[in-house]
């Protein structure tokens, strides 16, 4: 009796051995090749928090803003990079790019979404070339041959391009909750001409309603430069309010922005003000 026992436990060790010391090439499924030591699991299955349900006579008090962010600050760069393809990770322009040529989101040539873009006309304002005018590529075979890549233009931009991003939302007070929110309505990015940066960022490619786009960005990671099992989304982002901006209009009779009238520092204290505006006024709503 003990004999079969001790056969029995030979055989479940050598089992083992045989398990572990298994060579990858043989024993491996296709599927079990992942780059990390487990399956990411959290930004995939994740799904956007919708917005609650808001009542007109709930709103006391409303505010339009429109904001920019430059993509050259330390805090934004978690929204710009990576500008090459890498499977880990994706961009913000990136991911808007794949999700217009998808028909997952739909882009507009205006601020009000009146005007949307057809994917042909989608597809003639993104135009990325490599720095040379020949790409090598391969067939199904291996075999290599080189194409003819577009010359340089005015018009032809890549993802290095991407400089800055602007934004519209509502602030509001909901006295039903006694809590003052912010809701943005929708975004724009904005370009470098490729060959003339001395002009900035002053060519629109498109506008997108941001609500349409939460589910998106929500299932995409954003990187962290402390910590890569704690990565978030951009829907975190956007959310928690982690990013850097200045205002450049609030809502006015005469509809112009900052620039019409300041300039310079006074430009910057001018947004400084109506920032600080929103927040007197919630400031000054409770007594102490």
């Amino acid at each position: 009796m003990k004999s079969s026992k001790h056969t029995y436990l030979l055989m479940l060790c050598m089992l083992c051995l045989s398990v572990s010391f298994a060579q990858p090439g043989g024993a491996f499924d296709p599927g079990d090749y992942r780059d990390g030591v487990y399956d990411k699991e959290n930004a995939v299955n994740r799904r956007y928090i919708p917005y609650t349900h808001l009542r007109e006579g709930d709103v006391t008090w409303e505010k339009r803003v429109w904001r920019s962010l430059d993509m050259r600050e330390k805090i934004n760069q978690q929204l710009y990079y990576p500008t090459d393809f890498v499977k880990s990770r994706i961009s913000l322009m990136q991911l808007m790019v794949k999700a217009i040529l998808n028909g997952q989101i739909q882009a507009f040539s205006d601020e009000e979404f009146l005007s949307p873009y057809e994917k042909a006309d989608i597809r003639k304002k993104l135009v990325f070339v490599n720095d040379s005018s020949d790409q090598e590529q391969f067939d199904k075979d291996g075999n290599s041959f080189t194409v003819k890549m577009p010359g340089e233009t005015d018009s032809i931009w890549t993802y290095e391009s991407f400089c800055q991003m602007d934004i519209k939302e509502d602030w509001f007070f909901d006295k039903q909750k006694s809590v003052l929110e912010v809701r943005i309505i929708g975004i724009c990015f904005k370009v470098t001409p490729r060959g003339k940066p001395e002009l900035g960022c002053s060519q629109e490619l498109f506008y997108a309603y941001f609500p349409a786009c939460r589910p998106y960005f929500a299932k995409e990671e954003v990187f962290n430069v402390k910590n890569d099992s704690e990565r978030r989304t951009f829907e975190d982002i956007f959310w928690k309010r982690q990013f850097s901006s200045f205002v450049t209009k609030e809502s006015n009779v005469y509809n112009r922005e900052i620039q019409k009238y300041s300039q310079g520092i006074d430009a910057l204290l001018e947004s400084d003000r109506i920032k600080g505006d929103i927040f007197k006024w919630e400031h000054d709503l409770w007594h102490f």
